[in-house]
Parts: structure tokens; C-alpha cells; sequence
């Protein structure tokens, strides 16, 4: 499990240098991924399904960004969009089109379907992280910056 872990957060990271992410927010960026993905892991083991897992791994890795977006003030999409990429569901994608090609429509669909659950797993996932309110984060933020100002006084 370390192992991929350690893949998860390598991969976020080298994900968030392809796009441009400010240098000071990669070591976030790679702790986000790899959250994400442990996240992704220990549901799986307690025996949620790609979807469930996806959805609840999506939602931590959601609400991570958000806090991180409010402490480091920078945007939440910086963490967020680096985060996701272990979760997308490339080899579903990449399955599903190859079935389809083959002609094999019963494995096409069989794949098609997981993938798209899983898509939608992780695409409800950012919508509940993002339906708390800002205020919440922003206070976060501003009682952690407040507390750092102190202590440099």
C-alpha cells in the first residue's frame, strides 16, 4: 500500500508540473493526491465498490483542497484538479473503447457502465465538497493565518 501510495502522490505531483501549479503548492498538491488515493484504497478494503469509493475519495479529496485553498490562499482548483488525477478512470476509458472497436458489445457495456459510475462517483464527489459553504473554509483560513501572525510577533 505505501508503495502506491507513494506512486499516487509521484504521479499528482509530476501532474501538477505538467500544469503549470505554482512550485511552492507541489508538496500540497502531492499530499492531496496521495490522501485521495489512500482514501480510494481503505474504502475499497471495507469493501465499497469503484463508484462508492470513488465518490468518498472525491469528497475528501474535495474538502482537502478546499482546506488547502483557504490556508495557503490560493485557489481550490490548484489542489483539487492535481488531486483527482489518480482517481480518474483511464484504463475504464481506455477498456471500454477497445471493447467497442473489438465489437464486443456485452464487455463494452459491462465497462462502459463501471466507468461511467465511476465518473460519477467522483464527479458527485466535488459537487458535495463544494455544496459546504466558503465561510466555513474562509474562517479556517483566517484563524490559521491569525494564529501564525501571533506566534511571529
Amino acid at each position: 500500500m505505501m508503495g502506491q501510495l507513494l506512486a499516487a502522490m509521484l504521479g499528482t505531483l509530476a501532474f501538477g508540473i505538467v500544469f503549470d501549479v505554482p512550485r511552492r503548492e507541489y508538496l500540497f498538491c502531492a499530499i492531496n493526491g496521495g490522501l485521495g488515493w489512500l482514501a480510494y484504497l481503505l474504502l475499497g478494503k471495507c469493501g465499497a465498490d469503484m463508484a462508492l469509493a470513488s465518490l468518498g475519495s472525491a469528497l475528501i479529496l474535495t474538502l482537502t483542497a478546499r482546506i488547502l485553498s483557504a490556508v495557503r490562499r490560493c485557489p481550490a482548483t490548484v489542489f483539487l484538479i492535481t488531486g483527482i488525477f489518480t482517481l480518474v478512470p483511464g484504463a475504464g476509458i481506455y477498456y471500454t473503447a477497445y471493447y467497442a472497436l473489438m465489437g464486443d458489445l456485452a464487455l463494452f457495456t459491462v465497462k462502459g457502465l463501471e466507468t461511467f459510475k465511476v465518473a460519477g462517483g467522483i464527479t458527485l464527489g466535488i459537487v458535495f465538497g463544494f455544496a459546504l459553504p466558503q465561510s466555513w473554509f474562509a474562517r479556517l483560513g483566517r484563524a490559521i493565518h491569525d494564529r501564525t501572525a501571533g506566534e511571529k510577533e
